[in-house]
């Protein structure tokens, strides 16, 4: 075994890190508080992770693994168990005829390196990471073993032939949820999920196997694919959870999880649909744990920043939202809640379904098949003495008419709308059957939206403009930009994150006058241009120019240039 047999202590002192008596201190604090040498010499400000790296691998000649650049191996990372993985901060990362590469934390830990020798049946080779990245990538790829392990023992106990043949009853399944493989996997899947910063999970049966696809910055990604032997239990088992008759296959249903993951508290809207090779199951994941973004949290334009506030700075009138679903049109109603919400003002909101709740605001819960309606809902709102209303969405001519008229008699509005940008908007509501008239005297404004992918910083790949992108991107010159590239770290789609781009049409007596006088969009827009006004398409080509997208990201999200 290539055993370091040297103590850290030790080797900082002779390489200067630091003193004698720094090392006396910190082994007492050690002696008192337990821990390892390495963080109580960091923690009392003695010496830095990265001295300490550069000392083992500069004197001692032990590699440094990037984690963020490696290709795991996830037969390779089994020799070493979880728990241990946990226990030592180590990762098993090669193998070669006898020898096994491990990085670790701390590669003088002696201990260490024999117990992996003995539970391996391995010589061990030690290699040093950072700490934060070994947990990282423990958390990440034990959850993929977890997941293989727990379907492997699925497909043992149930046959292909009897899921193809329908032929599991009620108490089969019953019998499938008190599974442990079957429990385990359904953990996996939401765990890896949450871990990934999905905002969906998807479990849909093929012909042939369960397809999971995780939605992760808006673009679904295929993360296993269970037997379809598995099937049955799987949608038992979240049935159950969500308190769904598991006995009924037929028709879709809907329910609700509520879950500490990774000590976070995550809320799951389950969704059921039964589909030509059995149920597909759709989960919703609200992770109650974020925090609500601030405005200045939300990524305007600087050019955007005066209009947003002068937006939202008024006493009454109708502000909507509008983008595409998941958008983010939920974000920016309740970041501009929280900058309004004030012990002087009465702020009552209507919401399918209340996502997060906010301190200080009557938030109301809209129950459709119950009678209560956005519309029932918002004519009671008002006899409740409101200051700010907010309403989750416009659907209908019933709720536009009430929530303008509310705007008109001293309420500011706050709601979303589905259309394409802000200015289609106000065709939508004219469409509703909204006069022309009263739109214009109660928009205060329109807020259009889109979110797209950020560049993973640590892969993201420079290239110079071609004379295309600079003519489309309304550039004078060509310019150094930046694609998507692909690593460990972001998954292999090369980007990591979102951000928001907005369009915001601020209605001043110009504005009022054009949505009066019943124009067309078209030449709205070309009108409100020769003033200014910047399209969500603007607001993309500055995030391009920054390096913090692509153009194959506008493209998707806003269409081709």
């Amino acid at each position: 075994m290539s055993v370091h047999k040297l103590r850290l202590g030790d080797l900082l002192v002779e390489n200067n890190i630091i003193t004698d008596d720094q090392l006396k201190d910190a082994l007492a604090t050690q002696k008192r508080n337990g821990g390892k040498l390495g963080e109580t010499l960091q923690d009392l400000g003695f010496v830095t992770e990265n001295e300490i790296i550069n000392t083992l691998v500069y004197q001692q000649g032990i590699d440094y693994i990037n984690l963020d650049k490696y290709k795991f191996d996830l037969e390779v990372v089994y020799f070493v168990p979880e728990k241990i993985a946990r226990k030592y901060t180590v990762l098993a990362l090669k193998k070669e005829g006898n020898q096994l590469t491990v990085t670790m934390e701390d590669p003088l830990n002696v201990f260490a390196i024999e117990d992996l020798h003995i539970i391996s049946g391995y010589e061990i080779k030690v290699a040093i990471s950072k700490k934060d990245k070994i947990l990282k990538y423990i958390s990440q790829l034990y959850t993929n073993i977890s997941a293989r392990e727990a379907i492997d023992e699925i497909v043992d106990e149930f046959s292909v032939e009897e899921v193809k043949k329908e032929t599991l009853n009620t108490e089969d399944l019953g019998n499938a949820i008190d599974n442990a493989p079957i429990v385990r996997l359904v953990n996996t899947v939401i765990t890896q999920a949450v871990n990934l910063k999905a905002s969906d999970i998807h479990i849909e049966p093929t012909a042939s196997e369960v397809r999971v696809r995780v939605r992760v910055d808006g673009i679904l990604r295929e993360i296993m694919h269970p037997d379809l032997a598995s099937l049955s239990a799987i949608v038992a088992r979240i049935k159950i959870m969500s308190s769904m008759d598991i006995a009924e296959r037929r028709i879709p249903q809907d329910g609700r999880i509520e879950l500490v993951v990774n000590n976070k508290s995550v809320d799951l809207r389950v969704s059921t649909l039964p589909i030509v090779y059995g149920e597909k199951v759709v989960i919703r994941i609200l992770d109650r744990s974020v925090s609500l973004r601030s405005v200045e949290e939300l990524g305007l334009m600087e050019e955007s920043v005066n209009p947003f506030h002068r937006l939202i700075s008024g006493q009454n009138g109708i502000i909507l939202v509008t983008g595409p679903t998941g958008s983010g049109k939920t974000t920016t109603l309740y970041a501009i809640l929280n900058e309004l919400n004030t012990s002087s003002k009465n702020i009552v909101t209507l919401e399918d379904p209340v996502e997060y709740k906010l301190h200080g605001i009557n938030q109301v819960q809209v129950h459709e098949k119950a009678g209560m309606t956005f519309a029932k809902g918002l004519r009671s709102i008002l006899r409740q003495d409101p200051d700010i209303i907010m309403v989750g969405e416009i659907r209908d001519n019933e709720t536009a008419q009430i929530a303008i008229k509310s705007a008109i008699t001293g309420h500011l509005v706050l709601s979303t709308i589905h259309t394409n940008s802000a200015l289609s908007t106000v065709t939508r509501l004219t469409d509703m059957g909204v006069p022309s008239y009263l739109v214009a005297s109660s928009l205060k404004g329109i807020i259009a939206q889109r979110l797209v992918r950020k560049l993973c910083p640590n892969c993201r790949e420079a290239y110079e403009s071609s004379e295309f992108e600079v003519r489309a991107l309304e550039m004078e010159e060509p310019r150094t930009l930046y694609r998507a590239k692909g690593c460990f770290e972001c998954g292999g789609t090369g980007y990591e994150g979102r951000t928001a781009v907005y369009e915001i049409f601020l209605l001043d007596e110009y504005a009022r006058s054009l949505v009066y006088s019943g124009i067309q969009e078209d030449e709205m827009l070309n009108l409100l241009k020769r003033r200014g006004y910047l399209t969500l398409k603007n607001s993309c080509i500055e995030l391009i120019k920054e390096g913090l997208t692509t153009v194959d990201e506008l493209n998707r999200v806003l269409g081709s240039m």
